[in-house]
């Protein structure tokens, strides 16, 4: 519709639905009736086909195939492959994306690759910047890297654009890694990467993104941001599913000297030599560590990544902005300092729309 606030009865939503190109995408998702699911930043909703996927990776892959699955079904590439369709999801380029492990993890093993290449390069930055809103883990395992370490690191938390400002300003040549989540997972504000990323390294700090909140949700380039390290989870707005696996992307400019350190035999060259010393791989799949979890990447890769693949967060993303609340006396709840932002609404007391009138014009 030409006017996006006019969205205040049934047959105005009724007609925008019917003019909508992603409408058709809801069918492709197993959703209970009269449900308007508006969760997916905790747990994306259940692809169609990824049912059917299931059940021929028990039933075949597993139950029939047995042991020749990791050569046959191709188990054992599944995370570079996966990795590929993300990496090409948040602008990361070819071969420089894995899916493995937990976002805990994989932000354990991006923050020690980075401060090993800053303990080469800069043996004195002992700095680690991150928000004091990012989500929990992020900074737990930023608290036990520091306690691991045990070498002068500091962590030092900002809130906004202005105090990352002063605190880089303040670190001077101390900063090692700023840290940060693209989209905050309370309020929806969205950082300005590519402006964030070029001030992080104007201050001789490497970049880490959390994506977890933003992969399949809006566009991202990582690329074009030139950042450093990126993680991510898929469970979410990539419809994973509970236990699928997180990503963590390599910037080319860094692939070939960074090192993790959780050194296992998924990450070794050449794995099946079973060799006594470790020899990493190369490119991202260094970056693996232990056996994947095969049933929860299997049914996925092939029902969720493709999807997304083809239908792009950047039609999401439009989508999202075309809408307005204004008509239904909703305000943001986020602050509008930071652009452009995705934004989470809530809604006045007075306010006559309520969650039921929603749910029934969604029918």
């Amino acid at each position: 519709m030409s006017d996006p606030t006019a969205l205040n009865t049934r047959d105005a939503c009724v007609a925008a639905d019917a003019a909508d190109p992603l409408a058709g995408f809801r069918d492709e998702f197993l959703l209970p009736e009269g449900v308007v699911y508006l969760d997916g930043n905790s747990l994306g909703a259940l692809p169609r086909a990824a049912g059917e996927r299931a059940r021929e990776v028990l039933e075949q892959e597993w139950g029939r195939d047995l042991i020749g699955s990791w050569n046959k079904n191709h188990w054992f590439e599944l995370p570079t492959r996966i990795g590929g369709k993300i990496g090409a999801l948040i602008g990361g380029g070819e071969g420089g994306c894995v899916a493995t492990d937990t976002t805990s993890i994989n932000v354990f093993k991006a923050l020690g690759a980075a401060l090993r290449i800053q303990r080469e390069d800069h043996p004195d930055r002992r700095v680690i910047i991150s928000e004091r809103e990012n989500f929990p883990t992020d900074l737990y395992m930023v608290e036990g890297m520091v306690e691991f370490l045990d070498d002068g690191y500091e962590l030092r938390l900002i809130d906004d654009e202005a105090s990352l400002a002063d605190e880089l300003a303040a670190s001077g040549d101390d900063a090692a890694v700023v840290m940060l989540t693209h989209v905050n997972y309370r309020s929806g504000r969205m950082w300005d990467m590519t402006g964030i990323t070029r001030r992080a390294h104007e201050a001789g700090a490497l970049m880490i993104w959390d994506l977890c909140h933003s992969a399949g949700a809006v566009p991202v380039d990582l690329t074009a941001a030139a950042a450093d390290f990126a993680i991510g989870c898929t469970y979410k707005y990539l419809n994973g599913g509970p236990g699928s696996p997180a990503f963590v992307w390599i910037s080319p400019k860094h692939l070939e000297r960074a090192e993790q350190p959780l050194s296992g035999w998924w990450g070794h060259r050449r794995p099946f030599d079973m060799a006594v010393g470790y020899a990493p791989a190369e490119g991202a799949a260094k970056f693996l560590c232990g056996t994947q979890p095969i049933l929860s990447s299997r049914p996925w890769r092939r029902a969720s990544t493709s999807r997304c693949a083809s239908t792009g967060a950047r039609c999401a993303r439009n989508r999202s902005r075309s809408r307005r609340c204004s008509s239904h006396s909703w305000r943001s709840a986020s602050p509008r300092t930071r652009s452009p932002s995705s934004r989470l609404v809530t809604r006045r007391a007075a306010a006559v729309t309520s969650v039921s009138a929603i749910r029934r014009a969604s029918r």
